[in-house]
């Protein structure tokens, strides 16, 4: 049985693409263990978690321990520095003044560290990625498999920097040049300088895969985000209408995924008074949730707009099967956006819930092509309200994406898409 190590930049408790590829690699003969980030805050984000008995989850601090305690009892914290600094800088003295003045430089540069946000980020990011490291090097995978360019560093040192040197995939979930807050230019420099020591190397689609290779000369792996297969008939349901107050006939209107800037959110605040009939409810956190809720307070929309905190990925088909409609409206700020086909498509479409959506390719090529929704020009409010309306006044026209829905499951799944995984693998153990 093959050892696999994988690593992803997050807390691993809503990533459906590295759950659904841990989970078909220990499902098909190989042990995998991810190493991810802590959150003591969140109980499903532990130090240690047991997916199944080929699949576990180790999760490294999120802080530095000392960083940790100075930012939960600084008064303290700062009085127990004095005090040993006072013990310590006399003897220290009495030793040699060099000891000493090292001793005084190091707390200056530890001051200026916490103090400076610039600084401390950095520092904070550097101490989790040696703990990756220490923790898969100690691993000795046959593979390893590092989930976006933010633990490919971590992913080259565990794999390379060996007598004999191991496997490496690279998972690249985005367009690590040219996405919002990210320098292209530094981006690229630092992913091209590790893209050799990478043997194969994975992308979420063909539009992707096309601006990779015009980047770096070959052209990678796709591996869709795909719904895993499931009938959703047999999903048990929580009834949002209950949930929020609403009568049973009510449309909801649903957004579902993360509220971060860029996804056209704003926009469906604005549209909700041209929109004739139904509920808005965004499902899932972020930091655009305070934004999106003062919104809704200012326009006076509170019985028309409605929040429900994000919740597991094993629950969520529970709440998605509620929607009269699902938006994807993505907005053209970066090719990262333009060139997407995210999940929440794919599982509104399990889900038999017909989609509003922006018309990048990727994304119109599923809508039209399989005639479940509507694709438009989701740059405007009054864009997607005509769209909305379109599909509130004519629950035939629903019902029919709806339908289509139900057949189209069936070529976008993962049940299919994961034999793409699983053959990059099995070419891996056999060289």
């Amino acid at each position: 049985m093959k050892k696999v190590t994988m690593f992803v930049w997050n807390h691993f408790t809503n990533d459906a693409r590295v759950m659904r590829e841990g989970m078909a690699l220990s499902e098909n003969n190989y042990d995998v263990n991810l190493i991810a980030i802590e959150n003591r805050k969140d109980p499903r984000a532990q130090a240690f978690e047991s997916i199944n008995d080929r699949f576990r989850v180790h999760r490294v601090p999120m802080y530095p321990w000392l960083l940790e305690v100075y930012q939960n009892n600084k008064k303290e914290f700062v009085i127990s520095v004095a005090g040993v600094t006072i013990v310590v800088a006399p003897a220290l003295f009495y030793k040699s003044w060099l000891l000493m003045s090292t001793y005084f430089l190091f707390l200056g540069i530890a001051y200026g560290v916490v103090k400076n946000s610039s600084a401390r980020r950095n520092m904070i990011k550097l101490v989790r990625s040696m703990k990756m490291i220490i923790k898969g090097y100690r691993q000795n995978a046959d593979i390893y498999h590092s989930n976006d360019l933010n633990t490919l560093t971590q992913g080259v040192i565990c794999s390379k920097l060996r007598l004999k040197p191991k496997k490496l995939v690279y998972d690249s979930h985005e367009v690590q040049t040219d996405r919002t807050g990210y320098n292209p230019k530094i981006i690229e420099r630092w992913e091209g300088s590790l893209l050799p020591f990478v043997d194969e190397t994975l992308v979420e689609n063909h539009t992707r895969a096309k601006k990779h290779e015009a980047l770096y000369g070959y052209y990678p792996h796709t591996l869709y985000n795909y719904s895993e297969l499931y009938d959703i008939e047999d999903k048990p349901k929580k009834d949002l209408h209950e949930v929020l107050g609403l009568s049973a006939d009510e449309k909801i209107l649903l957004y579902q995924g993360g509220l971060q800037p860029g996804r056209g959110l704003e926009l469906l605040v604005d549209m909700m008074p041209m929109v004739n009939e139904g509920t808005l409810v965004f499902l899932g956190d972020g930091r655009q949730k305070k934004e999106l809720e003062e919104m809704v307070k200012e326009r006076g929309l509170q019985e028309r707009v409605r929040f429900v905190p994000k919740v597991h990925l094993s629950e969520l088909p529970s709440y998605t099967q509620n929607a009269y409609l699902g938006f994807q409206v993505l907005q053209n700020v970066n090719y990262n956006h333009y060139s997407a086909s995210s999940n929440k498509l794919f599982e509104y479409i399990m889900a038999h819930v017909p989609v509003i959506s922006c018309n990048f390719p990727e994304i119109a090529s599923v809508v039209e092509g399989e005639n479940v929704g509507i694709a438009i020009n989701a740059e405007s409010a009054e864009n997607i309200a005509s769209a909305v309306n379109r599909l509130v006044e004519d629950e035939t026209l629903r019902e029919t994406f709806s339908n289509n829905c139900k057949s189209a499951k069936y070529k976008y799944n993962w049940d299919i898409e994961k034999e793409k995984l699983l053959d990059v693998y099995d070419k891996l153990s056999q060289e």
